[in-house]
């Protein structure tokens, strides 16, 4: 492939809520001690004030590569466009308002090079606000099937994953029945298929996350989450009567109020440790 790189880093966007997490995000790559990367940036479909945003993004430096739609598709949609774009041979992902830390991506790529039986790498993170880092999330080592249960044990956006990978099995489903659960259902089916991930125990990336996150969790949303929990579940063979509870975890979540699910969070994680 003509000028091959390293690490495609994708990042699908459509109206960016925050130029200045926006660009901080963008900042963060183009600072990153690994240097032998593009970044591929995905309009889906913004509307023009927040075109011209992300148009001044890509110009940030010269390994930024901007596609982009007229309308909005989704994120799968915008991800596996990315993905048909992208000459790296490993692919990592990124949220437009989240930040990688210096090393995120040095230290994903050299433990992918060292360890050829996993797939993907993911991270711990830090949660962060407008008020600074409020909490620590802990991800399973080496998740396995039963760890599918509680969520999805890999942080999306901080998973380096072999791109091969992806394009073998498919990239990101655009089904309308597993809508904004797109990273749930892959990697559970990469699970099923016998890929492998693994979560280096250091909060890589830090994960913005604030009371406005839950609000874009609707009923229909978690319906979805509900239906894609007892197909995935079955998939891998951990569906029985004492996983139940698990399948309509989202509903059951969904009945709290989000201030209160809020607050309950903020404290949960406030009490998690870095290793």
């Amino acid at each position: 492939m003509k000028n091959k790189i390293q690490i495609s880093v994708i990042m699908g966007v459509f109206n960016p809520a925050d130029k200045n997490r926006f660009f901080g995000a963008i900042d963060s790559i183009i600072r990153q001690s690994f240097q032998d990367w593009e970044l591929i940036l995905y309009d889906d479909g913004s509307e023009e004030p927040y075109r011209r945003v992300i148009a001044e993004a890509a110009n940030l430096d010269t390994r930024i590569r901007l596609f982009g739609g007229t309308h909005n598709r989704g994120l799968a949609y915008a991800l596996n466009e990315c993905i048909r774009h992208a000459r790296g041979t490993y692919i990592a992902r990124m949220d437009d308002d989240d930040i990688s830390r210096a090393d995120r991506l040095e230290r994903q790529y050299r433990y992918l090079e060292t360890h050829p039986q996993y797939q993907w790498t993911g991270s711990n993170a830090e949660l962060i606000d407008s008020q600074g880092v409020w909490g620590y999330q802990t991800m399973p080592e080496i998740p396995k099937a039963r760890d599918f249960l509680l969520n999805s044990p890999y942080i999306h956006p901080s998973v380096m994953i072999r791109k091969e990978c992806l394009t073998q099995h498919g990239g990101y489903s655009t089904s309308k029945e597993i809508l904004q659960c797109e990273d749930y259902e892959l990697f559970m089916r990469l699970y099923g298929n016998g890929c492998r991930g693994y979560n280096i125990q250091e909060a890589l990336l830090q994960y913005w996350e604030d009371f406005a996150s839950y609000r874009k969790r609707t009923y229909r949303r978690r319906i979805r989450e509900m239906k894609l929990r007892r197909k995935g579940f079955q998939m891998l063979g951990i569906l029985d009567r004492t996983t139940v509870y698990y399948v309509l975890k989202p509903l059951l979540v969904g009945a709290v109020p989000a201030p209160v699910h809020h607050y309950i969070r903020k404290k949960t994680k406030r009490k998690q440790r870095k290793m």
